[in-house]
């Protein structure tokens, strides 16, 4: 994705001098390479929760895949799965969600299909694949801990489809079909790689923009108060909307341009280290914690 960095950057607004919520990424961002939570993660979600901040998770995952994080985390809040889909309250029931049209869902597992790249299908509450031996399947049942349902065809599926993912180790040909499929399906999808492997195709509306908004209405929190954080392109959205945008470490420039603050990287603790000095301080209520210092 290209991008006129400063042209992007010195259009940004001011960013908040208060912050309510804030709303973070998990791959790339909440945890490390090995997708584990660290000890200075857990501290400085601790320490938001005592200065008053809450914290709100949206990922690409599906909703089941982010449960295993919410209670080292010690969350009682709505979170955000398929890129911002599916929103689902503390209690896990679905409060709200959006769905590809099936032709449009179609459409692109036909492009993925013709150009090699395996396809899943996410579904309500299903993980729907067609081939178990395929390349990141069980690299991705390690990572969120659930399994998916093998289907020989997936004709049958696709009317409520809230995302298709692509997964190849081919990651030009990934980069060329966010484009190819963005492109084809302009105005009806919502088509952004997760990561270097992953590409994922939501509905239109449904991206982690549409998610951080639905979050802090819920929580009665203003935009202007909410800080994002993330570290891919399928960010950005937030990013755009947040009153204090937040971009890792390791971020893509075109991620980075929308930012008002860059963080360190995913595997030297950026997001601890984001909490503590961009976010903290910013925090309704005082709490006197120096960056660094353990609440």
């Amino acid at each position: 994705m290209k991008v006129d960095f400063e042209a992007t950057h010195s259009a940004l607004k001011p960013p908040a001098t208060r912050i309510g919520l804030v709303v973070s990424d998990i791959d790339g961002t909440l945890i490390g390479p090995d997708k584990k939570l660290t000890p200075e993660t857990i501290s400085a979600a601790r320490a938001l929760r005592e200065a008053g901040i809450a914290l709100c998770l949206v990922s690409s995952r599906s909703p089941e895949g982010m449960v295993a994080f919410r209670g080292p985390l010690g969350l009682d809040t709505p979170y955000a799965g398929l890129n911002g889909g599916m929103v689902v309250s503390a209690d896990g029931d679905i409060v709200a969600s959006l769905s590809l049209p099936a032709q449009a869902a179609s459409d692109a597992y036909d492009m993925l299909h013709v150009h090699h790249v395996d396809a899943w299908l996410f579904r309500g509450h299903d993980w729907l694949i067609r081939d178990a031996g395929a390349p990141y399947v069980a690299h991705e049942e390690r990572a969120v801990g659930i399994k998916p349902t093998v289907v020989p065809d997936f004709r049958p599926y696709f009317e409520g489809v809230g995302k298709i993912m692509g997964s190849s180790a081919d990651y030009p040909l990934l980069q060329r079909m966010e484009v190819e499929i963005g492109a084809m399906l302009e105005g009806v999808a919502s088509v952004h790689r997760s990561s270097d492997y992953y590409l994922d195709i939501t509905h239109h509306d449904a991206n982690k923009g549409y998610a951080a908004r639905m979050l802090a209405k819920t929580l009665g929190v203003d935009m202007g108060e909410v800080a994002c954080i993330g570290d891919m392109t399928n960010d950005i959205p937030m990013l755009k909307v947040a009153g204090l945008a937040i971009a890792m470490g390791q971020s893509s420039e075109a991620v980075r341009a929308w930012a008002h603050e860059v963080t360190a990287a995913n595997d030297q603790n950026g997001w601890a280290m984001a909490m503590r000095q961009f976010v903290l301080p910013r925090a309704p209520v005082a709490t006197g914690t120096k960056e660094g210092e353990a609440p």
